[in-house]
């Protein structure tokens, strides 16, 4: 009499169970983008000076652009999680999902380099 030890079925387990990890970087981007929203909005109001010359003197200030930089980065670290998420639930062939991630990372890199080259060339 053999005896069978397995108890329970045996369930396939499948997908990248990202779930949990994107839910919280996609509210922690949010807020670190809507904090930025609030202290670009009240620096430029309280400044007065609504001209290209007003705009510009914001973005001089050193502390200011490593702020927009980092808001730039969870901008488009918010955006992969997003679209990596709709190529994952949407496009069933691995290889067109393979060549779909690999083009939006070379797109938000390229986003990124930009954003950096525009904010240090102010």
């Amino acid at each position: 009499m053999a005896t069978n030890h397995c108890v329970g079925s045996k369930r396939l387990v499948v997908g990248a169970h990202y779930g949990l990890r994107d839910w919280i970087i996609q509210r922690a981007t949010a807020v670190i983008i809507a904090i930025y929203t609030v202290i670009l909005l009240v620096y430029f109001f309280l400044s007065g000076n609504f001209s290209y010359a007003g705009w510009a003197a914001i973005f001089s200030v050193q502390w200011m652009k490593i702020a927009t930089f980092v808001t730039f980065v969870a901008l488009f670290y918010h955006a992969w999680v997003g679209v990596r998420n709709i190529w994952m639930d949407y496009v069933k062939p691995t290889g067109i999902r393979l060549i779909l991630h690999v083009l939006t990372i070379i797109w938000l890199i390229a986003c990124v380099a930009y954003a950096a080259q525009i904010l240090w060339r102010v």
